[in-house]
């Protein structure tokens, strides 16, 4: 099962390249974020004709999250089942997909340390830990993915002394991320390339930065253990951050042998 995580960075401009992607590729599920659109305005038809059913958390022109799929959808779930209030924000849709529970999420940035969405970027990761915790077990077919905006290490950022004193290499971010895998899951790219810098999910558009390969990894697919296990390729298609128009993200694939 080839599985796939995109932040498109509004669907609505990056459509036709989505959509070409997808013919290419023939990933059996597609997560996106950061789709910016309302839930009446998801171009569901468009991925129907290719064969996909899909789901959308639709924000207007923030945030939003879909999960598209060709081996069915079932029991959708917009936000979190922690037990807490709803989120405010589009930012999480769950969904089984051939079998495996499916995550497309898109978790704060955070803006600065210390800011009040700083804040809130930590208590959402910490709901993410508890969703787990209250439905599933590390033995269960899970996957979550998506664009966590956070380089959990200094080796997937260009630069460290960029970053002093940012949002996404902040200690309490990193540690949130490391208690969520602590949970259950693994960094599958980690997993398979534990050592490898230099590899990234983004690029901001300022400076050059896609081509002067100044970009960070923020973009992940966590898997647990049995699932883990049978991942046979997993790779960041940077091709597709080329060309006219792209998203700052670049899709990251990886193959499960189901």
């Amino acid at each position: 099962m080839r599985i796939v995580t995109w932040n498109v960075n509004s669907l609505n401009a990056r459509l036709p390249r989505v959509i070409d992607w997808l013919e290419t590729m023939t990933p059996d599920v597609l997560c996106i974020q950061e789709t910016k659109l309302a839930e009446d305005a998801f171009p569901a038809e468009e991925f129907a004709k290719l064969g996909y059913e899909s789901v959308h958390h639709g924000q207007g022109q923030w945030n939003g999250v879909a999960i598209l799929s060709k081996v069915g959808i079932e029991d959708p779930l917009s936000g979190f089942a922690d037990g807490g209030g709803p989120d405010d924000d589009a930012r999480i849709i769950w969904a089984t997909c051939g079998g495996i529970r499916i995550a497309s999420s898109y978790i704060p940035n955070g803006r600065e340390v210390g800011h009040e969405h700083y804040k809130y970027k930590l208590a959402w990761l910490g709901r993410l830990q508890a969703h787990l915790e209250k439905n599933h077990t590390p033995a269960d077919d899970v996957v979550v993915v998506g664009d966590f905006n956070v380089a959990p290490e200094d080796k997937d950022i260009w630069d460290s002394k960029a970053f002093t004193g940012a949002t996404h290499v902040s200690t309490p971010e990193r540690e949130a991320f490391e208690h969520i895998l602590q949970w259950g899951l693994s960094d599958v790219f980690r997993n398979r390339y534990p050592d490898e810098s230099g590899l990234y999910t983004f690029w901001e558009y300022m400076a050059g930065r896609f081509h002067k390969r100044e970009g960070m990894r923020i973009d992940f697919i966590l898997a647990t253990q049995p699932l883990t296990s049978q991942c046979e390729l997993i790779l960041m298609d940077r091709n597709a951050r080329k060309g006219e128009k792209p998203s700052d993200h670049a899709p990251l694939l990886a193959d499960f042998k189901r």
